[in-house]
């Protein structure tokens, strides 16, 4: 992360290749794609990939995205997860339309489904406990054992499952098990469970059902009756396909979709491990899943994010058939350059020193005038104080500055933004020897920034009228891991302890603080800000949604 990339523009990839092949041949008159979370959580930038890929294709060919919950697992679901993944994906700039469905409303099917397989003989009921199974399944090198209950026959079967619909057993006394191969060289097929015992309440049906069926068993058939024409997953799920078009073959369903593989999204100093998110959350390293620092959409949305960078980087990064790591320089790039682009300046000092200007006459207040974006002349101008006593940043000054050091010093002449030329004269400190205020003499010739003997300045720094300016909390985010490859199964000892700064005594803009916009905006030198939800009328906070430069990989050492 030492350099921030080059835009270029993405060309075709495979998956959109092979869906204009489709269409071209005739092999489909329209594409039906769809985006099936789990609502068990918070999307994170892996599902945001997936929503682009699966909404933008659909886009682009003039076909249909569904949005479909897989709520197989009731112990886990909340309506708190389905309302933010529908945010969450319109806020990235997608709707589903009418096309809004549950794997839950197949319940009913999908069970007679099952039926059809037991009937078939590709389908039995195990009364092994979990962990038998598990030490039946073999290894990567050594085929699985049959079940003892593997015979059985189809009216005890049958018989059995119904008894299992109807709630008479307990959890995890029988599954029901496709009949495959247990020496299949792909573990996937060696009689993967497609229904389990599980006495639970489910959001939408209830306490209908004591059984439900697997993901790998509902989502292809959910596939089916939907009619999706590709389906597209991440690349961990190419092992399960030959489950997905065993299940298609075997039953009865009205169309036989195809799934597809695309590599998933990693980036450096992030984890997207839902159970490490969870994790995180759970045991208070960050403040919830829509803090700051998250990779969660909600973490991105609250740091001020726009969701139109968050589209430009998975453009970017393209979609491949092989998975790799993308350097998180990457999103910061497409954070930076559409922010350049929308956001207003304003001015605010995050670590004040005072500065009395000793010359400049008491009581005295002058309106300057200051751009609102250099790039764009309709954005217009706005007013700001100057007077006496202003605040300029602490780091902007240095008692025994080095050589290079062209900001404040003693007998250092430098330019406040948008006003006038000043020179120190004198340094104040405490008893303690810290600076605690400056003197300062100001030019009335340079109004503007500019002095008319043509003499120049090597700095510009931004200012704040100190009886002008209001009091605010900025909140400095970095990067929660220290590690470009932090170690998920030991994350805690990668998390970076300096990944929240909190500034207390910083003063913004009047203009600033009299607005209650969620809009990002710049604060000149300093980065890109947005007003926090935890803002009040008497205390505006605000979080930095990213540096105007990348300093991070400096501070870390480039530590990997």
């Amino acid at each position: 992360m030492t350099a921030e990339p080059v835009a270029t523009e993405t060309g075709r990839d495979f998956i959109r290749d092979i869906i204009e092949a489709d269409l071209d041949s005739g092999k489909h008159s329209r594409i039906v794609t769809r985006f099936p979370p789990e609502p068990n959580g918070y999307l994170h930038l892996g599902h945001a990939k997936s929503i682009a890929l699966n909404f933008g294709i659909a886009q682009e060919f003039s076909g249909r995205c569904h949005l479909r919950f897989d709520d197989t697992n009731p112990t886990r679901e909340e309506q708190e997860y389905i309302d933010s993944i529908q945010a969450d994906v319109r806020w990235l700039g997608y709707d589903w339309g009418s096309d809004l469905f549950y794997a839950s409303d197949y319940f009913d099917r999908l069970y007679e489904w099952a039926e059809a397989l037991i009937r078939s003989g590709h389908a039995y009921v195990d009364d092994q406990s979990q962990a038998d199974i598990r030490a039946r399944r073999g290894t990567l090198t050594e085929p699985g054992q049959n079940s003892p209950f593997r015979d059985r026959t189809v009216d005890e079967n049958l018989d059995l499952f119904r008894r299992m619909k109807a709630g008479e057993f307990p959890n995890g006394a029988r599954v029901l098990r496709a009949k495959i191969d247990m020496a299949s060289g792909n573990i996937n097929l060696r009689d993967p469970v497609l229904y389990r015992i599980l006495h639970a309440h489910h959001p939408r049906t209830g306490s209908k059902w004591s059984i439900y069926p697997s993901y790998d068993y509902a989502h292809g058939q959910s596939d089916a009756i939907e009619g999706i024409t590709h389906s597209i997953c991440t690349l961990e799920f190419e092992d399960h396909r030959p489950l997905y078009d065993w299940l298609l073959d075997k039953l009865p369903v009205p169309s036989k979709p195809h799934q597809y593989e695309f590599a998933r999204l990693n980036l450096t100093y992030t984890l997207l491990s839902k159970r490490v998110l969870t994790m995180l959350v759970r045991d208070g390293h960050v403040a919830g899943w829509d803090d700051p620092r998250m990779p969660t959409i909600v973490g991105l949305k609250r740091r001020g994010v726009p969701s139109e960078a968050v589209r430009e980087f998975i453009k970017r990064i393209g979609v491949a058939k092989a998975n790799s790591v993308v350097d998180l320089g990457m999103l910061d790039f497409s954070i930076r350059e559409c922010l350049n682009r929308i956001a207003q300046r304003r001015m605010a000092v995050l670590r004040p020193l005072k500065v009395v200007i000793t010359n400049y006459p008491e009581g005295q207040t002058e309106e300057l005038e200051a751009v609102n974006h250099p790039d764009d002349p309709a954005a217009g101008t706005r007013r700001i104080a100057f007077s006496r006593e202003i605040y300029i940043e602490r780091d902007d000054f240095m008692e025994n500055p080095p050589k290079k050091f062209f900001r404040l010093a003693p007998g250092n002449e430098v330019r406040l933004r948008y006003a006038y030329f000043i020179k120190c004269t004198d340094v104040v400190k405490n008893a303690a020897g810290e600076v605690v205020e400056l003197r300062c003499t100001y030019d009335p010739a340079t109004r503007g920034g500019n002095a008319p003997d043509g003499r120049k300045v090597k700095a510009t720094m931004h200012w704040l009228s100190a009886a002008h300016s209001k009091p605010a909390e900025i909140r400095i985010y970095n990067q929660l891991f220290l590690n470009a490859a932090p170690d998920a199964a030991n994350f805690t000892g990668d998390l970076n302890p300096q990944s929240l700064e909190i500034l207390s005594e910083a003063r913004i803009e009047p203009a600033i603080a009299a607005a209650n916009s969620t809009e990002a905006m710049q604060f000149e030198r300093q980065g890109y800000f947005v007003r926090d939800a935890d803002s009040t009328p008497d205390r505006p906070v605000f979080n930095r949604t990213i540096g105007l430069r990348d300093t991070f990989a400096k501070e870390v050492g480039g530590k990997s």
